[in-house]
């Protein structure tokens, strides 16, 4: 077992983290990172937390980082999570687009997306609603391997827990205690590695008309949030919006946006 984490290299450790994806880790989470990262010591063959530190500091070993992203991210979601939202999306949200532009075409974000059960939701919504419309859905995370987890397209029973039967039947296949999800709906996603703070990751995202961004924003400080909101913003077209979660609020962290109550159900426009 790796040597306890001590509180000088826990804080060098949560400020290199943070300057790296602005995820912020409060005093009440050592112990969750120090159990966390104690798998990553022992894989790299080191049995203190500050050689490691040293390690992710000093030797630009990009793939390490993205390991350190994968441990200290939280990625428990589900599909038709928050439906209420995604029905707002495919009822109301898409037609508007729809009107506004005279086109028939939806360019969607599912920003930290996990395993991807938020953009296949996406995906099978409009396959099964908006047919005749031209869909283009990118999907992003911090991590690599949640990324790789999410193209593979298989899933446990808990993460289908809300999926309608119809839907169950028609675009999964069991295979034992899993489920594969149906090469048509994984095929109508693109899974990028971003980090949100990036700014010039972020920017190659432009042109967006609407963004899922869900309980995400939960885990950044202040600062970080303004930076991602204001991100989101300029990647969404003109009165296009974002959907952040339903127990997240833009309130104190920017005016840019115009919250609208669409059959309650809370969602923020560029104005």
């Amino acid at each position: 077992m790796p040597a306890a984490l001590a509180d000088p290299t826990f804080r060098q450790l949560r400020n290199f983290i943070y300057e790296k994806c602005g995820i912020f880790i409060s005093d009440s989470k050592k112990y969750f990172i120090e159990n966390r990262l104690s798998r990553r010591l022992q894989v790299n063959g080191l049995s203190h937390f500050e050689d490691y530190l040293q390690m992710i500091q000093f030797n630009a070993n990009g793939k390490e980082l993205g390991h350190l992203f994968d441990a200290i991210t939280t990625n428990e979601t589900f599909f038709f999570r928050e439906s209420q939202q995604t029905d707002l999306f495919i009822d109301v949200i898409v037609p508007r687009i729809i009107e506004q532009s005279g086109k028939k075409e939806v360019k969607v974000w599912s920003a930290a997306c996990s395993t991807g059960e938020e953009p296949y939701t996406i995906a099978m919504l409009l396959r099964e609603k908006m047919g005749a419309v031209r869909t283009e859905i990118t999907a992003s995370d911090i991590s690599q391997g949640v990324i790789e987890s999410a193209k593979r397209g298989v899933y446990n029973s808990y993460s289908i827990r809300n999926v309608p039967d119809a839907y169950l039947k028609k675009y999964f296949t069991a295979n034992g205690q899993a489920f594969e999800l149906s090469p048509a709906i994984k095929s109508m996603v693109s899974f990028q590695q971003a980090n949100l703070t990036d700014e010039k990751r972020i920017r190659s995202m432009a042109g967006k008309d609407v963004i899922f961004c869900r309980n995400v924003l939960i885990y950044f400080d202040d600062k970080a949030k303004q930076k991602v909101v204001s991100l989101l913003y300029d990647s969404l077209k003109p009165k296009g919006y974002l959907f952040t979660g339903a127990s997240e609020s833009l309130h104190s962290i920017t005016r840019a946006f115009r919250p609208a109550a669409i059959n309650k159900v809370i969602v923020y426009q560029k104005v």
